[in-house]
């Protein structure tokens, strides 16, 4: 076969792929804009805190929350503390001793409240962390009193132990219902769920927000960077914990990234503009880990 004919054979080849090329995720900048995953790596690396807002079940959230973590493990040169809204603050201890390897994995899940998809989704992060001996912070408060709030509200959390306390942001905690993301809560529900929902809900929000802000800024190691994951709705919009962060450390700078899910991805929709630094789009037709 002629070289000509051998190189238009490869140039229809590619011209092809191209055009059939079917992209698992689009990357935009708020203002909708394509950006590159490198722009979101090199602004990650100028913020002292970097929320990843995930959907719990999306593969892309996961496997780019891995690849930015150890991206950008690299460009720090190491100084990174990581944290996640999966692990409760009463798990410290296991999840340290499992850090450190006093214990293996099998003993970690038995001693510690892990969701169903944590070991496809989350063990990697803190596997990595074990690997490169940096902290992986546990930052939500215990699901029990969460709970607690949502039945009883904010006030009956003040008769706990302070052994139980400390699991939590201290208390009284502010809490301002006008915040949009808590104003938002009981619309977003539905009027179907009108007879299964109350006043405290949003509190139940507020106080797992607080609470992560709350440990994340205690765990904040000054020269690094903090990479907190979490479901998009605690971090979309700046609301949610780095409303309360901005509370705790007004001098912190952040960055934000969330995930979407669209049926075209190829433009980003006006409602999702401004949602964060960087909105991950995902085909709504992508297969989910659980």
């Amino acid at each position: 076969m002629k070289k000509s004919t051998i190189l238009l054979s490869f140039l229809l080849l590619c011209i092809f792929a191209f055009n059939s090329d079917k992209p698992a995720y689009k990357l935009f900048n708020k203002k909708g804009n394509t950006a590159k995953y490198k722009s979101l790596l090199e602004a990650a690396a100028k913020a002292d805190v970097v929320f990843f807002g995930e959907l719990h079940d999306n593969p892309i959230s996961h496997w780019l929350q891995y690849d930015l973590t150890r991206d950008l493990y690299n460009l720090r040169n190491g100084k990174m503390v990581l944290g996640a809204e999966m692990l409760e603050a009463d798990n410290q201890l296991v999840l340290n001793e499992y850090l450190i390897d006093s214990i293996n994995a099998d003993t970690l899940a038995k001693r510690a409240r892990l969701w169903p998809n944590f070991k496809t989704d989350y063990q990697p992060l803190v596997d990595f962390a074990k690997e490169k001996k940096i902290a992986f912070v546990a930052t939500n408060i215990p699901r029990k009193y969460a709970s607690q709030v949502y039945k009883k509200g904010l006030e009956s959390l003040d008769s706990l132990s302070p052994e139980i306390k400390a699991w939590m942001v201290p208390l009284p905690m502010e809490y301002d219902g006008e915040v949009a993301c808590y104003k938002n809560i009981m619309a977003m529900m539905g009027p179907d769920a009108a007879g299964h929902m109350n006043d405290n809900l949003p509190k139940a929000q507020a106080i797992k927000d607080a609470t992560m802000a709350w440990f994340i800024q205690k765990n904040f190691v000054e020269g690094s960077v903090f990479v907190h994951y979490n479901g998009s709705g605690h971090s979309d919009n700046f609301e949610g914990i780095i409303w309360y962060l901005k509370r705790y450390r007004p001098e912190l700078s952040i960055m934000t990234v969330t995930t979407i899910e669209q049926e075209n991805i190829d433009k980003l929709p006006e409602e999702s503009k401004g949602l964060a630094d960087f909105v991950v789009a995902v085909p709504l037709t992508m297969t989910k880990t659980y």
